[in-house]
């Protein structure tokens, strides 16, 4: 494009002083240096030419982080991979006052790190090219949510506390015991013993609805009871579901918490996952019966993959301490009462092998028990989640005696009315969940063979 003599003059006087300067003329065309560069963006440029610069520009020589990144459709990750690999890409946009004309620029520097954030299900299916680049010339790091309980980490805990009460300008201190009662919770959240969670942001709403008790009662400074209130109103909506399901099925008398009955147990199971674990009762129901000849062992109750498969492990351990062959000779029925929300995980397996146990043998559960634990085939106890969310949902419920494996003893954090309420028995095998939570009066022999086994 041909200069107007004006123009040029002006520059080159410009520059004769030494002095470099961009000059914008009418049409919103820029000249830097002395060349002439197109849709600069000026005030004269029409709306759909102008040309504003995406983050990828901005990011030039710095960095771009995107959270979620997976979020990004196909199309999108696709250029952003070229944007890395190129370190230049065009600026392309559309004006939303234009009448849908689309400006696209040459190539601009684009050269920048990239920090990418996203879950571990949402980065798996990310574009598959872009995640490529990603593990070639940089790192994957999985973060973690927790940290170990040590009274640096706790000091921590509390200042992150100050901070909430500093960032909401409204809510009063906290006490010491206060403050005390957060770390509690965060030991409780971490649900793995000796650690804290990091899940902090879940541990700043229990802070601001402490804090908006306080002012709701007039308080000068929040105590450990407006903590332990706020926990009751700050709750999750899987807590508020977990809580609707015991009530009604105490209501109707779903869990049962008294007397003996052969074949049910009180199994403990979870709902949501990390800082939202929140237990519920899990009733369990078994009948055996001699089987046709399709023999088989059929489980209800919207079972995912691996509960179903915890089911028919019971087989091995039978066999192995009754040296019966059950799918031989019986069909097995095993029913998760009104378990609308589904079941998935093994943690039910002891209260599975219990409830067959007892309806093959014909030996009362004692109804006040509730359990939770992993199977191996081996008869071994293994450890599991959310053990405090459980026990608590036991306690909840009036339960007074619950089993759990020895190795989640230390995960569990109650507050002293709590465990007060509820005993807690370790085991490591499954014999000790028999010997504990079976009647055997006048059934002894039984009991012998398998300890014999």
């Amino acid at each position: 494009m041909k200069l107007s003599k004006q123009v040029i003059t002006k520059v080159e006087r410009i520059h004769h002083k030494g002095k470099l300067y961009n000059l914008t003329t009418s049409s919103g065309n820029m000249i830097v240096n002395g060349v002439l560069c197109r849709n600069s963006g000026g005030l004269g440029t029409p709306a759909h030419e102008r040309v504003i610069a995406g983050m990828i520009h901005k990011a030039h020589m710095g960095v771009l982080f995107i959270d979620e990144i997976a979020t990004l459709e196909p199309a999108t990750q696709q250029e952003l991979l070229t944007a890395l690999q190129e370190g230049r890409y065009p600026i392309t946009g559309q004006s939303e006052r234009s009448a849908g004309a689309m400006v696209r620029t040459e190539p601009v520097p684009c050269n920048f790190i990239l920090v990418a954030a996203g879950n571990v299900e949402t980065v798996t299916r990310m574009h598959p090219a872009l995640r490529s680049r990603i593990r070639g010339y940089g790192y994957e790091v999985y973060m973690r949510n927790t940290i170990e309980d040590t009274p640096a980490n706790r000091m921590k805990i509390a200042q992150f506390v100050a901070q909430e009460i500093t960032k909401d300008k409204k809510i009063p201190h906290f006490s010491s015991d206060a403050v005390n009662e957060i770390i509690t919770e965060a030991k409780r959240r971490a649900n793995r013993k000796g650690h804290l969670s990091l899940l902090l942001r879940d541990l700043g709403g229990l802070v601001r609805a402490a804090g908006d008790l306080a002012l709701e009662k007039g308080a000068s400074v929040v105590e450990r009871q407006h903590v332990l209130d706020a926990k009751k109103i700050a709750r999750s909506l899987e807590q508020q579901i977990a809580d609707k399901l015991i009530e009604q099925r105490k209501e109707y008398e779903v869990i049962v918490t008294e007397g003996r009955h052969v074949g049910r147990v009180n199994g403990l199971a979870v709902l949501g996952g990390g800082a939202t674990y929140s237990g519920i009762i899990l009733p369990i129901e078994a009948e055996v019966v001699p089987g046709g000849e399709a023999r088989e062992i059929i489980a209800t109750g919207k079972l995912g993959a691996i509960a179903k498969e915890a089911v028919k492990n019971v087989s091995a351990i039978i066999k192995k301490y009754f040296g019966e062959d059950i799918k031989k000779k019986y069909d097995i029925y095993v029913q998760f009462l009104q378990t609308y929300e589904g079941v998935e995980g093994d943690s039910a397996s002891i209260a599975v092998a219990t409830a067959i146990i007892s309806a093959l043998k014909g030996i009362p559960v004692k109804q006040e028990y509730a359990m939770t634990g992993s199977l191996s085939v081996r008869g071994e106890v293994l450890p599991v989640g959310g053990v405090s969310a459980k026990v608590e949902a036991a306690i909840e419920t009036g339960i007074k005696k619950v089993i759990v494996p020895k190795s989640n003893v230390k995960d569990i954090i109650l507050d002293k009315a709590s465990a007060a309420k509820i005993s807690i028995i370790p085991v490591e095998s499954i014999i000790e969940v028999l010997k504990e939570a079976l009647d055997w009066k006048g059934r002894e022999a039984i009991l012998k063979k398998i300890a014999s086994a």
